[in-house]
Formats: C-alpha cells, structure tokens, sequence
C-alpha cells in the first residue's frame, strides 16, 4: 500500500475520458460559448498586435469626416447637401483618389422643386468622378433593419455597380469582426458598400475576419476642409490627400453611426469601445486591399488542435502541477494563435483550451476521486490492523512499503497481565478472548489518544510507540501519562469484572525511551511496522521487573530525566536486567 502512487485507472477510464475531453472541445468550438471566447481572445490578440507589432498598409484609405466643425461651416440641412456632395467629388476626382465611397444616407427624392437645378448638382458630380475612378454610393439601414431608398436618378448615374450595402455580419455581442457579403436570405450574396469598392479596385473581396492588426488608427480629413481647399483652387493639397488613394466619406459625430469595434478605431477617441461606422468600412477595406481577410484554420487542422489538446488526458499531471500547466499551456497556445494571426490565419482557442482544461482538470480530479476511494478501502480495510498515527502515515504516502527503517528517537511501552498464564489455563478459549479484548479495547484507546501506535499484541502482552511515526514533542512524558491512565483503566474494568464473579486483573507497565529504527522488518510479501533496537529490549525486560520491585509502573532514568525530576516517580536504584548491564530505574503506583 503506497498513498504516494497514482491512482490506477483502467484503459477504458483513460479512453473515456480522452474522447470526453475532446468532444467538449469540439462541442465548445461549434457552439455560442466557444465562439464568444474565441472572439475575447481575438480582440486581445488584435490589441496586443496592433499596439506592438502593426501590420504595415501598402494602400492606405483616406477618410473625410463630416464632424461637427463641418456642420458649424453648412448651415444647411444635411438632406440638401447636394451640392457641397457634389463638390466633395469633384475635389476627390481633381486629387486624383484611386475609388471614391459616399457612407452617407442620400436623400429619397427630388429637391428640385425647392432648388432648380438642385439633384443635377449631384448627378453632376457623381458622373464626373465615375469617369476618373470607381464610385460607390452606400446603401443604409433605418432603425427597422430596412434598406433607406435613395432617390432613383442618383442609382441611374451611379450604375450597376455603383451600390452597395453599408452593413456587417455582427457577432452574438454586436461587435464587427468579420466581413462577408452572404448576408442576404439564406446566406445567398448581397453587394456591400466594402465589396464594391474592392471590385472597382480589381479585387474580389471575399470572407474572414477584418484584419484589426493592419495600420495605426484613423485620423480623418474634415468635408469643411476639403471644400474649401476646391474653392480655393489648391489642387496641390488635394493630390497630397487624395492621389493614387481610396477615399470614403461618412460621419464621425459623436452619436451617429456608431459600431461596436474589437479595437480603437479613432486616433481622437481614447478607449472607445465603438467606432464611427465608416472607419470600420475603411478598416475592411485596408484588409481587402492589404493582403485579404485574416482566415480562419482549416476545421481539419482546428480538430486536430483539439485532439491534441485532449491528450494532455494521458498525462496525469496533479495537484499545481495542473494550475502550472494551465497557466503555461494556456499562455503557449495564446502566443501561438497570436503568431498565426500576425501571418494573417485565425486559430480559434475556445474549443482547444476548453479541450485542454478538461483533460488536465478532469485526470487530476478523476485520479483524486479514486485515491480518496482506495483511501477510504485502506481505511474500513486495515484501520483495525495499525493504529490511527500510522494509518494516516500510509494514505499519506509517508510510510513507504520498502524494508528498512529510520532511526529516531522514541518512547517504548510494555504492557503485560500479571499471571495471565495460569489464569487461562481454568478458562475457555472464547472466554480468554473475550476477556482480552475488554482489556485491550480500554487501554489501546488510551495509546491512541495520547498519539501513540501500537505496534503489536503479544498474547496477553501490548508494546506500544511514542513519537513515531508522527514526532512527538516529548514522547516520554506521552507515555507515563498512558501509564498511569491504564492503571486507572483497569480499576473501572476491575469494578465491572467483580460485579460479574471474574477476577480481577493486575498488570505491570515497563517504559524506556532512546534511538530505535523505525520500519519495515519482514519479508517483501509480508512485513511489520516496528521498533528495532535496546530500547525495546530493556522496555520490555522492566515491563518484567514490576512484579519483583513492587510497583506498577517501571520506567528507566531516561524517562525519569525527560519527565523533569522526581515527581511521581520512587528511585529503585540501578537493578539487574536479563542480558543487559543493570539499568537505574524508578516506580510508579506501588502495589
């Protein structure tokens, strides 16, 4: 019996947990709470990544914002901005911008009748740019989830491929991460406002996730500063914004349009946690025309990962060493998924770490379920065999099976019948049993109190240990007590014998204390826990004494020195022991 072995489990065992283990994590990979883990860890590896190692932009989009200076400098109603609209491409058509995006709700119907010549402003404007660059009016939803028209001359000269839906697929907690246009009845695909810009650049936009790590975070160019670099004819200013560049305009008020991002968006916003809409159109366009969207690992792979992670069930890793292996498994996998990120492919940790932490946790907590079982077996199974102090010593690995022993410094007590013998003789053999076990159940419960192991019976004969194996601060002073507790012991017992017509029993108690060896004496298939040394041999040589010295209790100078001077104790002088020099000894209890 060793409570330092792992606990044995069987094949099966290992197998289930194994495939357990893993089907949590591929479950967790396909389902809502995998996919929120997955995206926390993402917007922490997009931060770290951003702010650490940026990806650079080879074709930076440029932003004009309609901010609230702008709005100060057009005293007009935004829905009759024709034709600052109109005059916003004309400035990005003589800048010479590469694409032109308007992330603007266009108005629904004509303002001629207000203004003569007032739509034509406009067309005017969208026409003269489409002739230099591809031009992209976008489509907006209203609080409803519905598509606001825009007035249809404006579609006319826009052209077919001049429109596209200003919308994002959104995660379960509304934030944009991803770009992909199967956005319309069961996923089949709808042009959005990104795709079309994309296509008017000649890239096929395609799906993944926005690479938040590309460029540092917007700054814009504001409308008002833009006309009046037009009207004031300085062309150079507009070709050092606008030339060989994507250029989208939108809002960036403080309460308009706002997306929930994974990062900060806006160089002069500090710790937003949502962007203006049209930076994050512009953040997936500097994706699209940057390399391509960050893709996510092929399934194959990702359920590789997670088989991987399930065979850490094999390990057996315990107690902190599962909480280390955690901490350092789950800090590698964060590295490594963030490393895949900054060469552009997205490894999804929920279901790995979910993996991971099941089959570290649930081995530990399956190993320590069956060591408290075959704890609790030791227990109800040999707790009768050893006393309390050595059984804990067992289930706590203390006490290992191997022969040999420690040497430590210990108290031995003797305790013996006076004239057992011949009293058994007159006696049946269920009697004499019975009648030990009265005597023993008394004062073994005594040893054990006090914290001493009895380390065996010998007929009517107890030997007893104090201060192994648990140590013991004075384990002389331990076992005098026990001494003198079995004497009183035995006057109760006496009582009850006599009231029962049984003779009454005397016995006689020897105690000695020096170095013995501690251990296992025996064979590999079958051992004792004892004492081995003189002091057994004298303790039990003046158990024998106390009938020739007249008192009850016979302990020798060391017992008598430990316990602090004379006391209780009646020096006997140095008297003769059986194949031992003469031992200086003293009584307790004269008879």
């Amino acid at each position: 019996m060793n409570g330092a072995r792992p606990a044995n489990v069987s094949r099966a065992a290992l197998l289930a947990g194994f495939v357990v283990s893993v089907a949590l994590g591929i479950l967790t990979h396909y389902t809502g709470p995998g996919t929120r883990l997955d995206s926390l860890l993402f917007d922490a590896q997009a931060g770290l990544l951003r702010s650490a190692f940026p990806v650079p932009v080879p074709r930076e989009v440029v932003v004009v914002g309609i901010d609230e200076a702008t709005l100060q400098r057009i005293n007009e109603p935004v829905t009759l901005w024709h034709r600052h609209l109109g005059d916003f491409l004309r400035a990005v058509t003589e800048g010479k911008a590469a694409a032109v995006g308007l992330d603007v709700a266009l108005p629904d119907r004509s303002f001629n009748e207000i203004v003569r010549g007032y739509d034509e402003v406009l067309m005017t404007g969208i026409l003269t740019a489409r002739k230099a660059m591809p031009v992209v009016l976008a489509i907006t939803i209203d609080s409803a989830g519905k598509p606001r028209p825009i007035y249809p001359p404006f579609l006319l000269v826009a052209g077919d491929k001049g429109t596209g839906f200003a919308v994002f697929p959104r995660d379960a907690d509304f934030v944009v991460r991803r770009f992909d246009e199967r956005l319309g009845v069961g996923g089949t695909p709808v042009p959005t406002f990104v795709g079309q810009l994309a296509r008017g650049l000649g890239i096929e936009p395609g799906s993944g996730l926005i690479n938040y790590t590309a460029g540092p975070a917007f700054s814009y160019v504001p409308l008002h500063a833009v006309l009046e670099w037009l009207r004031s004819n300085d062309g150079e200013r507009l070709r050092r914004e606008f030339e060989g560049r994507p250029v989208v305009l939108g809002t960036v008020l403080p309460g308009e349009d706002r997306v929930p991002q994974p990062v900060n968006l806006a160089a002069w916003e500090q710790n937003s946690g949502v962007a203006p809409g049209v930076l994050v159109q512009a953040q997936a366009l500097r994706s699209v025309l940057g390399g391509g969207l960050l893709k996510p690992l092929p399934e194959a792979a990702a359920i590789g990962f997670i088989a991987a992670m399930g065979l850490l069930w094999f390990a057996g890793i315990r107690g902190y060493g599962v909480l280390a292996a955690l901490v350092a498994g789950g800090g590698a996998l964060f590295v490594a998924g963030t490393w895949l990120l900054r060469q552009g492919t997205h490894l999804p940790l929920g279901g790995v770490l979910v993996a991971a932490g099941i089959a570290l946790s649930g081995r530990a907590s399956l190993d320590a379920l069956l060591k408290l079982r075959e704890r609790r077996l030791l227990r109800r199974s040999f707790a009768g065999y050893v006393s309390p102090a050595v059984m804990e010593e067992i289930l706590a690995g203390q006490l290992l099976p191997d022969l040999g022993g420690a040497r430590k410094f210990v108290c031995v007590l003797f305790a013996d019948i006076r004239g057992f013998t011949t009293r058994s003789e007159g006696m049946a053999p269920e009697a004499v049993i019975a009648l030990l076990n009265r005597y023993f159940e008394g004062v073994v419960n005594l040893i054990h109190a006090e914290g001493g192991a009895v380390i065996s019976f010998m007929g009517d004969g107890i030997m007893a240990v104090f201060g192994a194996p648990k140590p013991m601060d004075n384990p002389c002073a331990a076992a005098f007590a026990v001494a003198k507790a079995m004497q009183d012991r035995m006057a109760g017992l006496n009582q009850a014998l006599s009231a029962e017509g049984i003779a009454p029993i005397e016995i006689g108690v020897g105690l000695h204390a020096g170095e013995a060896v501690i251990g296992h004496v025996g064979s590999s298939t079958r051992h004792d826990y004892t004492a081995i040394g003189d002091v057994t041999n004298v303790a039990s040589r003046l158990e024998g004494l106390t009938k020739e010295a007249g008192y009850r209790v016979v302990c020798s100078r060391v017992i008598f020195d430990q316990l602090g001077g004379p006391g209780e104790l009646a020096p006997l002088g140095p008297m003769a022991v059986k194949g031992h020099t003469p031992v200086e000894v003293y009584g307790w209890g004269p008879r």
